[in-house]
């Protein structure tokens, strides 16, 4: 029986009453906006629910939004039942402040690296991660290089005409 994203958004909300802050379909695939408090447990649900059978993490990734107050920086799960030729993403955000998420190392080898490269780049912390440091970038590195903290140019230049890049 093939899963539809109506079936498993509304077995997610029902198991997790409340956790589900919003749901989307671009391009028709199912993406749901979780609370940062219910994401480890949704997570660990899905991949030993039988029905679902989500055990492969296809990419783990951050989001910096500056703009978007009390919830600066997030972090997106992309995951695929083999079996069930289904693909689910999950987004959760919070506080650039307090950039900590619980880990999925214990669920997933894959999202070892993928969270160390998460945090070298958006500095977000992944509590309970074995082995938690920079894997790209430099160590002595006092800032993350992904987030939209600098200007990318410099406006008072004058030996630019914006004409001929597009703008």
């Amino acid at each position: 029986m093939a899963l539809t994203n109506q079936q498993v958004a509304t077995a997610l909300s029902e198991a997790f009453p409340g956790a589900v802050l919003k749901t989307e379909e671009p391009y028709g695939m199912l993406t749901l906006e979780i609370s940062k408090e219910k994401i480890k447990d949704m997570i660990t649900w899905l991949k030993n629910d039988e029905q679902f059978k989500i055990h492969f993490l296809t990419l783990l990734g951050g989001m910096h939004y500056p703009d978007n107050k009390g919830h600066e920086l997030g972090v997106v799960y992309h995951f695929h039942s083999l079996q069930n030729n289904f693909r689910l993403r999950l987004k959760t955000f919070f506080s650039i402040g307090h950039p900590h998420i619980p880990t999925i190392t214990d669920l997933f080898d894959t999202a070892n690296w993928q969270e160390r490269e998460t945090y070298d780049f958006f500095g977000i912390w992944f509590d309970g991660h074995p082995n938690m440091k920079r894997i790209l970038n430099e160590d002595d590195m006092d800032y993350f290089p992904m987030r939209k903290e600098y200007h990318l140019e410099d406006a008072t230049r004058e030996d630019k005409d914006d004409r001929y890049f597009g703008r």
